[in-house]
């Protein structure tokens, strides 16, 4: 009879364990990134953000990890991937907006969110619309 040794058993079992985890995973589709797709996405993200929020009008980014939403009441709210969820922000006067060619750079303003780079059809409305806030 042969010896395995314990070493090797173990890396093994850990093997198939892993590999047991990842199939799992796959099966119930977790984890990935997320995106948004459409007018239904971009309500979803801003309603978790801001309770009430309901967009009137959107821009999804080119990469589908960001966006720009407007409601009836003038809010721009800006949407950008964290993660495998969406983090908002509603924009204030402080933001500060810049365009390059058809991609515009929103500074919400606050410096843990950070800036976010928008790949838009549209970068020259929302740019004058933040620019009006």
């Amino acid at each position: 009879m042969m010896d395995i040794p314990p070493l090797v058993l173990q890396f093994g079992g850990s093997l198939v364990a892993i590999l047991v985890v990842s199939g799992l995973v796959w099966a119930l589709k977790l984890g990935g990134k997320p995106g948004l797709e459409n007018a239904l996405d971009v309500a979803r993200a801003a309603g978790e953000v801001e309770d009430g929020f309901r967009p009137i009008r959107h821009s999804i980014a080119r990469q589908r990890d960001a966006a720009l939403a407007a409601d009836a009441e003038g809010r721009i709210m800006l949407i950008k991937r964290h993660g495998n969820k969406f983090a908002g922000r509603v924009l204030t006067p402080a933001a500060r907006v810049r365009e390059e060619v058809d991609m515009l750079i929103v500074d919400p303003g606050e410096a843990r969110f950070g800036s976010v780079r928008l790949s838009l059809g549209d970068a020259a409305y929302w740019a004058d619309a933040i620019n009006r806030l």
